[in-house]
């Protein structure tokens, strides 16, 4: 077992993926914490975090593996990839809710026959749970950053920060096995479009008072409402969500009231609909709840 473990660690590397063991049969890192950090060895200049212990080098694995049967992990961040985290529901005994909810891949198949692109061919691999995960190599002009949900229901993302399990992995639950794709693709635009920071609107000069930010959060709702309105077939649904998240600031600055975002985003969407009404709310809800939970409210000019 230790011998299979360190070959998935090596295939990793050789692909120049940055990686670093995980405790036996676990999906949690098997390096030590900071509290714990003996401040010698590779932390003797201060604690080092797995992401930045994470490694290519054949010598380091090898050393590394030696001490034991370690799953893989691959941080995503170092070694510039974007992975899509297409999970299962958590049915649990005595939860109903969950029942005939979809599960990631459906939803990402569903999305992609939407906005109507194939599902994008790609390395990919099996997750213990019975999921999957798309890799893509990332822009080095962006820097993305994990997601929950921002896709779409039980479709999230693993980028700067993150990390998921290698295939060869084994857990209690299954193995980890590469299923498709022989090397990552670039990440789609369409899919770049929705996962990249929305831009922050230009900050108003010093000083000014609080109308004039609603005059300017008004400007925004006025062109974001436009963008959406006369986006073209194929890229409503991502013109619309970055529309929500970049209004959602001014709804947890207080400039704009949801009530309103909401309605001229709703009109706008349903102009030229290609989807049901309903598809569209939920576009908008899942962006505002996630623009106004990441930007706190901006403080008041006296």
């Amino acid at each position: 077992m230790s011998a299979h473990l360190l070959n998935a660690a090596l295939s990793a590397a050789e692909r120049g993926w940055h990686v670093f063991p995980l405790r036996p049969g676990s999906k949690r890192p098997a390096l030590h914490g900071e509290t714990a950090c003996p401040r010698t060895g590779p932390c003797a200049s201060g604690h080092r975090k797995w992401e930045q212990r994470a490694t290519t080098d054949p010598d380091r694995i090898r050393a590394a593996w030696s001490h034991g049967p370690f799953n893989v992990g691959i941080a995503t961040g170092p070694s510039d990839l974007v992975v899509i985290d297409l999970d299962m529901p958590k049915n649990k005994s005595n939860d109903k809710t969950s029942e005939g909810t979809p599960d990631g891949v459906t939803t990402f198949e569903a999305l992609c026959e939407r906005t109507g692109r194939a599902v994008p061919d790609t390395y990919r691999t099996r997750t213990a749970s019975g999921g999957q995960h798309l890799y893509f190599t990332a822009p080095a002009s962006v820097r993305l950053t994990n997601t929950a949900g921002t896709i779409a229901p039980l479709v999230d993302t693993r980028a700067c920060g993150g990390y998921v399990v290698a295939a060869g992995s084994i857990t209690p639950a299954g193995p980890y096995e590469a299923v498709g794709g022989s090397v990552a693709a670039p990440v789609p635009g369409w899919l770049l479009s929705i996962l990249q920071p929305a831009p922050k609107p230009a900050q108003p000069p010093t000083g000014v008072v609080a109308g004039q930010s609603r005059r300017y959060a008004d400007v925004a709702l006025t062109c974001e409402v436009r963008n959406v309105a006369t986006a073209a077939d194929g890229t409503r649904n991502s013109t619309l969500l970055r529309a929500a998240r970049a209004l959602g600031r001014f709804i947890a600055s207080g400039d704009l009231p949801r009530s309103v975002v909401e309605e001229a985003l709703r009109g706008a969407a349903g102009a030229n609909a290609t989807q049901p009404q309903r598809y569209y709310d939920d576009v908008i809800r899942r962006a505002l709840d996630w623009s106004i939970t990441h930007n706190a409210p901006r403080g008041r000019a006296a």
